[in-house]
């Protein structure tokens, strides 16, 4: 599929929101040449680009984070950066450090991989809490701060990492600060028959997760498409009842005997963007009860911590989100 690109040039119409849907299917397109299913992850990652924010994956190893993450940055023409996350990672090695020049006698900065639009932060929960928090103030607020100086990130810019369950071993549990950055977590579950025949397929036909290119991935949008779309998700509209809804389930968070956390008004904040980015993405320039229903979870699932009591019953956060969003009245 050729989608035109949505660049505006001087005498040229500017691209419509239709014109911007058809880029981003495109992108969900290249994606799908590479990895089979998943497509909650492939629409949680376009809504992060969307929402200007940063997407956590959770899944055990094998289910296509890292090949997910790649392969979304082969279909956009952006700069992207990989970490390896290690228990011996220092925050310098993120953000960069002052590096003494022999030759000018003095200190200058060298950039770490941070300085990217896309940046791949892979199993960000195996370096220690001290390392995690290096990306605290760039994915806040989208610079660093070195020495005393602050240095912008490039526009756009976000963090897609991957995690594996906190039950596997060699894990530091992301604390809760580092959490409520990221503004959705999306679980990637082990892929249907159908799905994982069709992985088997494709590898047997030769397919190589190294190789994208071989796979026909190219990039079809730039940063210049993710603004003028952003710039369309800020005019679909909310109104007043959507607004109470999205408060009524935060206020419920609050009040549940299975949370010891709820819901914080930065939660609801970001529950409003990701629904107006997933109206705008389904056609819509206005938002309604179900696009709320539809981000509850991946928008909330890390903004909120069960009781100790409720995880000893085997109760998950999702089984009591899912509860709250079938309890709270939903306006007409």
């Amino acid at each position: 599929m050729t989608v035109p690109h949505p660049e505006h040039q001087p005498g040229q119409q500017s691209p419509t929101d239709e014109d911007l849907r058809r880029a981003f299917g495109a992108v969900r397109e290249e994606v799908a040449r590479a990895v089979v299913g998943q497509q909650p992850a492939v629409t949680g990652l376009l809504i992060g680009l969307l929402c200007n924010g940063h997407v956590l994956l959770e899944g055990v190893p094998g289910v296509a984070k890292t090949l997910l993450v790649r392969t979304l940055s082969a279909a956009l023409d952006l700069g992207t950066r990989r970490v390896q996350f290690t228990p011996d990672l220092m925050p310098g090695d993120v953000t960069g450090s002052l590096v003494y020049d022999t030759k000018t006698g003095e200190f200058e900065f060298r950039e770490g991989p941070v300085f990217t639009h896309l940046m791949l932060a892979d199993e960000i929960n195996r370096t220690p809490p001290k390392t995690q928090a290096a990306l605290l103030e760039a994915m806040a607020e989208g610079q660093v701060s070195v020495d005393g100086m602050s240095r912008p990130l490039p526009d756009p810019f976000m963090v897609a990492a991957t995690q594996n369950p906190v039950e596997y071993e060699g894990t530091y549990p992301l604390p809760e600060a580092q959490l409520d950055r990221f503004l959705l977590k999306v679980t990637l579950e082990l892929p249907e028959r159908e799905d994982e025949v069709e992985i088997l397929r494709r590898h047997a036909s030769g397919f190589s997760a190294s190789d994208l290119a071989s796979a026909g991935v190219r990039a079809v949008a730039d940063a210049t498409t993710i603004q003028a779309a952003r710039a369309a998700v800020g005019r679909v509209q909310s109104g007043p009842e959507v607004l109470g809804y999205i408060t009524d389930l935060a206020r419920a968070s609050r009040l549940s005997p299975s949370f010891q956390l709820g819901v914080s008004p930065r939660g609801s904040t970001a529950l409003l963007q990701t629904a107006k980015a997933w109206a705008w993405l389904g056609g819509r320039d206005y938002t309604t009860p179900d696009d709320v229903q539809a981000m509850a979870l991946p928008c909330l699932r890390h903004r909120v911590s069960l009781r100790p009591e409720a995880e000893l019953d085997g109760v998950s956060t999702d089984q009591v989100l899912s509860g709250l969003l079938a309890t709270v009245p939903v306006p007409r």
